[in-house]
């Protein structure tokens, strides 16, 4: 049985944590600034790495290598289209790097970024920048809160 100072679902989490590139990159740490607080299964981050958090309690630490599978994912060319310069404002500065956000239907903002800049059309990459990278993930746990108690369960 979890104690309900472990990590599981539902569980408020305090946590410092690092997201590197296998060569030291760094792409994401709140090691040097104010923790990120969370609930497990909220979708702040990647279902593998809230993964690697469960059964974790305050005070404990980790460190583990991702593949890009188990990360972000492989890239995936179907997730790289040409757009009409048209779809784009006419003052807006458009090339290689550059990060766009589109809005899509149900109202979700998705971020594209840039790769090639046509006469009349752009292309767009929409695979999460780290796809295709295997990834150090490390961690503090800084405290846990367990999950609400759910209306109705005894």
């Amino acid at each position: 049985m979890i104690h309900p100072s472990q990590i599981q679902p539902g569980s408020r989490v305090t946590v410092h944590l690092s997201i590197a590139l296998t060569d030291g990159m760094v792409a994401e740490s709140t090691f040097d600034e104010e923790p990120l607080v969370f609930v497990i299964g909220d979708g702040t981050l990647i279902n593998n790495l809230e993964i690697a958090l469960y059964g974790m309690c305050a005070g404990d630490k980790q460190c583990l290598e991702l593949s890009p599978e188990q990360a972000f994912g492989n890239r995936d060319t179907a997730n790289v289209h040409w757009l009409a310069r048209d779809q784009f404002p006419a003052d807006m500065v458009l090339e290689p790097g550059v990060i766009v956000g589109f809005s899509m239907p149900d109202g979700e903002e998705v971020p594209g970024s840039v790769v090639e800049v046509g006469d009349s059309n752009i292309k767009v990459d929409f695979n999460h920048p780290l796809a295709g990278h295997a990834i150090i993930f490390a961690c503090k746990i800084l405290d846990v809160k367990p999950p609400e108690h759910v209306a109705g369960e005894d």
